[in-house]
């Protein structure tokens, strides 16, 4: 879609033009739904974050001044939707403090062929926080400051939340490979 195409379709969801506001949908719901389906713990979770952005982006599309990329305009908002979402939730998860750093581990894990749905599903099986912390920082780039800022902790918290989550991802790639490797010696 050239930028000029899509300034028009900008333009006319602004006047509320149900047709434009189709056409956004179909371009960018795709990426975007991949996008929230980092913060979520499911598809359906997904779906509704994704629908909520939408509306907000219908909503505020005024608003965009035609500086910058509009996909991460929109990315924006799907994150700060998923973020309310979150903080509306504030699910609490007790979690085991298990994982202990190994050489021989982390070697492998680098190198691991982990299927995306499977390395997806792991990062949704992460307690909320941790997930949440994690998807900002190594997926979306947020630093420290701007995480503590969106979700209402410290910069210490945001840090410790993160090593925690790699520490438990690490520990789900380490049994995903052992079960992997597991399998091929029995064939």
């Amino acid at each position: 879609m050239e930028n000029q195409e899509l300034e028009k379709i900008i333009k006319d969801c602004s006047k509320g033009k149900s047709k434009a506001q189709e056409l956004l949908y179909r371009k960018f719901a795709p990426k975007m739904m991949g996008v929230c389906m980092r913060y979520s713990n499911d598809l359906s979770e997904a779906e509704d974050t994704l629908q909520d952005g939408f509306i907000k982006v219908f909503q505020s599309i005024k608003s965009y001044k035609f500086k910058g990329s509009f996909e991460g305009w929109i990315r924006r908002i799907m994150v700060n939707t998923a973020l309310e979402k979150y903080r509306k939730s504030k699910k609490i998860q007790v979690v085991d403090e298990f994982w202990q750093a190994d050489p021989e581990t982390e070697d492998a894990i680098q190198n691991a062929d982990i299927p995306l749905d499977v390395l997806l599903n792991m990062i949704q099986g992460l307690p909320a926080r941790y997930q949440m912390v994690f998807s900002l920082y190594v997926l979306d780039g947020y630093t420290h400051n701007e995480i503590a800022e969106v979700m209402n902790i410290s910069v210490g918290t945001s840090k410790s939340n993160l090593a925690r989550g790699r520490a438990i991802l690490k520990q789900k790639v380490s049994v995903f490979l052992s079960k992997k490797e597991n399998k091929l010696k029995i064939c």
